[in-house]
């Protein structure tokens, strides 16, 4: 998590004015401790995406074994669609599948990978999940002072409802969105309903900001 945030403060080291900064999942966790622990803040705003310190293991367990699923890869975007829809029922599944390519690349024998590296889930063979400490967590969202959204995926096995109200109690200046119909992947089940939900938290926090 310190390489991750070590990175995006590099990027935001190259604007001219502070971001507003949406993250999803591993991407907020990353956001939450960059500007929480941060001496000034570093961020005009933080839209969380379905991730807040206290999320349910089984929730996260889920994650790690599809995202660890299939190491020598898939033989056809077919068997990726497959993988997808097994793990992500409740979503349609596409008719046009090129839409896949862009999270995946083709290696010299043919078969399809994920993006990220395996070897970024090689956190220890005994492990059932990634270290993370939700005290770490919680106190880098207690000392939020930016316009914050969190937006939940009413569907989400990983961010509960009482996950998500213990978040906004922690910050009470906080906004929330829970959209209906989306799990953890609330931009690919619902972009329309996340979309509209940054923008008006856009337009009301930020833009109106003092």
């Amino acid at each position: 998590m310190e390489r991750f945030s070590a990175d995006l403060r590099a990027i935001m080291a190259t604007l001219n004015s502070k971001p507003v900064v949406v993250g999803a999942s591993l991407g907020g966790m990353t956001a939450l401790l960059t500007e929480g622990n941060a001496e000034t803040s570093l961020m005009a705003g933080l839209v969380l995406v379905d991730i807040a310190p206290r999320v349910e293991s089984k929730g996260v367990d889920r994650i790690v074994s599809f995202m660890r699923g299939k190491p020598g890869g898939f033989e056809s975007l077919e068997e990726v669609a497959d993988a997808i829809a097994t793990y992500n029922p409740h979503r349609k599944r596409p008719k046009d599948l090129s839409g896949l390519k862009k999270n995946l690349r083709r290696t010299e024998d043919g078969r399809w990978h994920w993006h990220w590296d395996p070897r970024f889930m090689r956190f220890g063979d005994t492990e059932a999940r990634p270290p993370r400490d939700p005290a770490v967590l919680e106190k880098a969202a207690r000392a939020l002072r930016i316009p914050t959204l969190l937006v939940r995926g009413k569907q989400s096995d990983l961010l509960s409802s009482e996950g998500a109200q213990l978040f906004l109690d922690q910050v009470p200046h906080a906004k929330f969105v829970d959209v209906s119909g989306a799990g953890h992947m609330v931009t690919g089940d619902k972009n329309d309903a996340f979309t509209q939900a940054v923008i008006e938290f856009l337009q009301d926090e930020i833009r109106n900001a003092p």
